[in-house]
């Protein structure tokens, strides 16, 4: 699944369009490398993204099947790191 798919469909980002934007100003990274919007994650992934107030690291732990998923499930989908 692209990264900016992913993002959005785990509840990380609320809009796929923002998650888009986000990965071509080069603030979203996968395991240390600046990610391009077509770049698929895996399953262990590490996704970071720079936000002004500072970065928030993330884990990808399953790619989901649908569209989207409920907010209450997206601890099954990505884990938040320190």
């Amino acid at each position: 699944m692209r990264v900016d798919k992913w993002l959005a469909s785990v509840n990380v980002i609320k809009r796929r369009t923002i998650a888009s934007d986000m990965v071509k100003s080069g603030v979203v990274f996968i395991n240390d490398m600046k990610a391009k919007a077509s770049k698929n994650v895996a399953i262990g992934d590490k996704i970071t993204i720079e936000y002004l107030k500072g970065a928030k690291n993330y884990e990808v732990l399953q790619i989901p099947t649908t569209k989207t998923i409920p907010k209450s499930q997206k601890d099954e989908y990505v884990k938040e790191l320190s």
